[in-house]
């Protein structure tokens, strides 16, 4: 199974904690584990974008005004949840911030169970 990580975090915690970011990713991608990812520039550098009653709508910034914001994403395959849920606990973002953990649908593999 393959599954995403979305790491929420205060971006002063990711910028303070890069040596702990270093050796987690290093961990992935030594296990095998990590199949892509990436981090993502802050909310300043994000632009939104909607569609309402036709018309395009697009505003710079997140929607939301909020200190945490999404980081960056891995995609890791491993044998089920349970173990990626293993692994995203050892996220720095997991003790100050989050980590979303989503399966990723792969048109030719079965959901889920």
């Amino acid at each position: 199974m393959q599954y995403m990580f979305l790491f929420v975090d205060e971006r002063e915690n990711v910028v303070h904690d890069m040596d702990a970011w270093r050796a987690y990713m290093g961990a992935m991608h030594e296990a095998g584990i990590m199949k892509y990812g990436d981090e993502l520039h802050p909310n300043e550098a994000a632009t939104t974008l909607r569609i309402r009653d036709g018309k395009r709508s697009v505003q710079d910034g997140p929607y939301a005004d909020v200190r945490e914001q999404l980081g960056g994403f891995v995609v890791v395959e491993v044998p089920d949840l349970d173990t990626a849920l293993d692994w995203a606990a050892k996220s720095p973002a997991a003790e100050l911030g989050c980590v979303e953990v989503r399966p990723v649908v792969l048109h030719d593999a079965p959901a889920p169970a």
